[in-house]
C-alpha cells in the first residue's frame, strides 16, 4: 500500500512538471537564467529527469541508464517538445519501478553504492527523498516560468 501513496506523489508530481515545461512561451524562455540565479527551467527539468532515472529507473526498476549530472545543468540536451515527451517517459519509468517494489523491497536499505545519505536509509526513505526533491525544483521550475512568462508575453 505504501508504494501505491509514493506513486500516487509521484504521478501528480511529474504531470505538473510535464505541464509546467508545455507551458513555457518559448524555447528560448526555458533556458533563461533569472537575475541571481543559475539554473534555469530547462536545466532543472534536466536535472530532475536524470536524477529520477538513475536512483528510481536505473537502480529500483533496472531500466537502463548513463547520467552526465555536470551535463544536466551546463547543456541543452532536449528541445522544449523533448523535455515534454522525456517527463512523460520517465513518469511510465517510475511508476512502474515503485509499483513492482514489493512491501519488503520498501522497507530494504537502500543500495549505499547507489546513494549514501542517510544512516537508516530504507528504499522508502529513499524515495520519499527523492519525491521531496522533486517538489522542490517543480517549485523553482514554476517560479521561473512564471516570472519569464510575465517578461515576455506572447
Amino acid at each position: 500500500m505504501e508504494n501505491e501513496i509514493i506513486v500516487q506523489l509521484f504521478e501528480r508530481d511529474l504531470k505538473k512538471l510535464r505541464d509546467e515545461i508545455e507551458n513555457y512561451p518559448s524555447e528560448d524562455s526555458l533556458w533563461v537564467q533569472l537575475p541571481g540565479t543559475i539554473n534555469s527551467g530547462g536545466n532543472l527539468c534536466q536535472h530532475l529527469i536524470g536524477n529520477l532515472r538513475t536512483y528510481v529507473g536505473l537502480a529500483l526498476g533496472n531500466v537502463p541508464y548513463v547520467r552526465n549530472r555536470d551535463a544536466e545543468f551546463a547543456a541543452r540536451y532536449f528541445t522544449q517538445p523533448e523535455l515534454v515527451s522525456e517527463v512523460e517517459n520517465l513518469s511510465a519509468i517510475v511508476v512502474k519501478s515503485i509499483r513492482d517494489l514489493s512491501q519488503e523491497q520498501l522497507q530494504a536499505a537502500f543500495p549505499r553504492n547507489v546513494l549514501d545519505m542517510f544512516a537508516e536509509q530504507t528504499t522508502a526513505l529513499v524515495l520519499v527523498h527523492l519525491l521531496t526533491h522533486l517538489s522542490y525544483h517543480l517549485g523553482q521550475i514554476n517560479y521561473h516560468r512564471r516570472w519569464v512568462s510575465a517578461a515576455n508575453p506572447q
